[in-house]
This record gives C-alpha cells, sequence and structure tokens, in this order.
C-alpha cells in the first residue's frame, strides 16, 4: 500500500507543475484531462499527508518517553500516544480503502433508459412501474434525477423513457439494475383475471464527460424534425425534435421532450456519451470475463435479472437468487434490501477472483 501511496505523491507533483505549463493550459482537451486526475488524486494525496505527519507525532513522543523521568507527563503522553496510534489506523483503514481497487467506489452519474418490452400495453404501463420506482428512491436518497426523453403509450405509460441519476452512492447502488425485468400481474384492462406475464428492459449506463468520449462532429448526422405524442398527435409547432446518428457506430438518438432544439440536442449528446462509453465498457467486461460468469455486473441486457410477481407480493432477483416479500415497499422506492444484497455478491465475487 506504501508503494502505491507514494507513486500516488509522486505522480501529483508531476501533475502540479504540468497544470502550470501554458502549453498545457492552452489545449484544453488535455488540461481538462490532467485536471480530472489531479482532483482524483487529491484526497489520497492529503490523507496521506495526514498519516505521514501523525506517524512522525508517534514517533517524536515515542523518543521523548525513553528519556522522560517525571512520571505525570509519562503518563499524559501515554494517553496521547494512545489517540494517535488509534488516528494512525483509522488514517490506514481510510488509505486502504482508498488505493485498494477492489474496494475503490466510483462515483459516477447514470442514465436510465427503460423500453417495454413483450407484453402490449401492460408491457408499458411496468415500465412507467420501474420509473416511478427508481424516482422514489432517488428521492428518499437525495439524488437528482432529470428526465432527458420519454415516449408515452396509450394508456400512460412509457413506450421508452430515459433519465438521469446523480448523487453520492447512487452508482453503487443502481449499477446492477440493467436486464429484462419480468413482471407477473393481472392487468387492469383484463376482465377475466388471468395472469399476465409481460417484461420491460433497464439499461443503466454512465454519464461520460467530452473528456472521457471525444465525439467527432462530423461522424454525428443531425435530423431536425417536429415532435409528437402518442397517436401522432403534435406536441410542439415548432421543428425541435432532434435526432443524432452516430455514423461509425449505426447509434440513433431521439429527443423531443423540450421545446428548445438546443436543449434536445444537449440533451441527445448526453445519452450518445453515455452509449458510446457502455459500448467500449461492455467489449472490456466481455473480454475480462470470458472465462468465468459472472452473476452481477455483466450489464448483460438479454438476461432476465429479475421477477415481479404481484398475487405472492414476491421479488426474486435470479442472479444472486435473492427473493423477498415486499413488492409494494419495494416500487414504493424502498430498493436498499435488493441493493445491498447485490453489492455483497459483488464483494464476494470479487473475493473469489
Amino acid at each position: 500500500m506504501l508503494e502505491k501511496l507514494e507513486k500516488s505523491q509522486e505522480r501529483y507533483g508531476e501533475l502540479e507543475n504540468l497544470l502550470a505549463d501554458p502549453k498545457i493550459i492552452s489545449d484544453q482537451t488535455q488540461y481538462q484531462k490532467l485536471a480530472k486526475e489531479f482532483s482524483g488524486l487529491s484526497g489520497i494525496v492529503n490523507m496521506y499527508h495526514k498519516f505521514q505527519n501523525v506517524n512522525k507525532q508517534i514517533e517524536d513522543l515515542n523518543a521523548v518517553l525513553v528519556d522522560e523521568n517525571d512520571q505525570e507527563f509519562k503518563e499524559l503522553a501515554q494517553t496521547e500516544l494512545i489517540e494517535l496510534q488509534q488516528k494512525s489506523e483509522e488514517l490506514k483503514s481510510s488509505l486502504y480503502d482508498l488505493v485498494n481497487p477492489k474496494k475503490e467506489e466510483k462515483n459516477r452519474d447514470l442514465i436510465f433508459e427503460i423500453r417495454a418490452g413483450t407484453g402490449g400495453e401492460e408491457a408499458s404501463l411496468f415500465a412507467a412501474d420501474l420509473y416511478r420506482m427508481y424516482s422514489k428512491y432517488a428521492d428518499q436518497k437525495g439524488w437528482k434525477v432529470d428526465q432527458i426523453s420519454a415516449h408515452d403509450s396509450e394508456t400512460g405509460g412509457f413506450k421508452e423513457v430515459i433519465f438521469s441519476i446523480s448523487g453520492d452512492g447512487a452508482e453503487k447502488h443502481l449499477k446492477f439494475e440493467s436486464g429484462a425485468h419480468r413482471v407477473q400481474r393481472v392487468p387492469s384492462t383484463e376482465a377475466s383475471g388471468r395472469i399476465h406475464t409481460s417484461a420491460a428492459t433497464v439499461a443503466v449506463l454512465f454519464e461520460a464527460e467530452e473528456v472521457d468520449i471525444e465525439v467527432d462532429p462530423a461522424d454525428v448526422k443531425v435530423d431536425v424534425f417536429r415532435s409528437s405524442g402518442p397517436g401522432g398527435q403534435s406536441v410542439n409547432t415548432t421543428d425541435s425534435a432532434i435526432r443524432l446518428t452516430h455514423m461509425p457506430t449505426g447509434i440513433v438518438v431521439i429527443c423531443q421532450d423540450e421545446r428548445s432544439q438546443l436543449k434536445n440536442k444537449y440533451k441527445a449528446m448526453r445519452v450518445l456519451r453515455a452509449r458510446l462509453l457502455d459500448q467500449r465498457e461492455r467489449e472490456s467486461i466481455e473480454k475480462a470475463s470470458k472465462d468465468r460468469k459472472l452473476k452481477v455486473g455483466s450489464g448483460d441486457r438479454s438476461e432476465k435479472i429479475r421477477t415481479y410477481n404481484f398475487p405472492d407480493r414476491r421479488i426474486t432477483d435470479h442472479r444472486i437468487g435473492f427473493t423477498t416479500y415486499k413488492l409494494p415497499a419495494v416500487l414504493d422506492g424502498d430498493l436498499d434490501e435488493i441493493a445491498e444484497a447485490l453489492i455483497r455478491a459483488e464483494l464476494e465475487e470479487s473475493e473469489e477472483s
């Protein structure tokens, strides 16, 4: 650990000098990249300095105690020494968490894409239920939710809804939600009371900054059109809807919720960058996991990850065999129990590897 900390401290000093270099300052892309790295190291380096300072105080105090004859002073010094040693252990533990890759916790903003799957209108209503579940969970945690795009269904559900969630701990608790979510219940439109099975897919993307994913404007085809609502009804009277097509990958993003063309384009670019980053990270995951089957964290969108059974008030996460009978509470935003079970499973998985 100490070797990693020394290297971090050395790199921090290098970055400090680089960020003062006029050549680096003139290249904003490079400057932002280095500034981000500098900011990421500052917490580790500052804590390491505290750790070194406490250990120096312990060393000095031990040196004084060797030659000290005053009993009262020695007792006071011993009490202070115990406190300093305890503080040193606490700082050591915190530093270990910061430099240990298995425990390192990122805190990226998320972009959710929920789409109705099999099941017609019932699937779109379930997609709306999932959107409400994540929104209420975010509200409980004090996270910010920003709707980016929504395609409503005739019955008030969503054919597709895209939104972002940002805040401390959002990534840690919600990064495992990608996959197919299945619901078993009696639809409100079903007169005979038969249980139907429907599904919605959830994709969790990490929001990318410009320094993470550089998009060449020449690679993006921009189409402007008039937005429309369910059944083809016009929403805006101006051509404010945006369609972005990334020519190298074929990724298409449509945003029409805002009345401003500029705002729609900004939101569409956020989604495009997130999808490009997701594509890159998924390729890395596939390479890393080709020799072993991941229970969680693979982000396989085709995998059925969870079933919501209304008659039994049961939710089962199939990846880890976790079941809870608190379905109403979970759909009302109480996701902690499921999230913590998945976090534990990932930790066990990483320790096994």
